[in-house]
């Protein structure tokens, strides 16, 4: 299965050391940034992410780290 560009842009962002995650909730996502990140992952993210149109921003937030499945992650133990 071809990957996406939007995957490639958040996985490239990832991969630069992006700390960036996403919260989803009634479809709507929600990034949350609380930890510093590598310039290299910020200068990414200005350059290549913050300023696509929103369906496409949308889509390479999608790809980033949930923090839906960190809040579940205790449950069921």
């Amino acid at each position: 299965m071809e990957k996406t560009e939007t995957r490639k842009l958040a996985e490239e962002y990832l991969r630069l050391g992006g700390t960036r995650q996403v919260m989803i909730d009634d479809n709507k996502t929600f990034v949350r940034q609380w930890q510093h990140e590598p310039a290299e992952a910020e200068r990414f993210w200005q350059t290549h992410i913050e300023n696509l149109d929103a369906e496409r921003l949308k889509d390479v937030e999608f790809f980033l780290p949930s923090m839906n499945s960190d809040m579940n992650s205790d449950k069921g133990k």
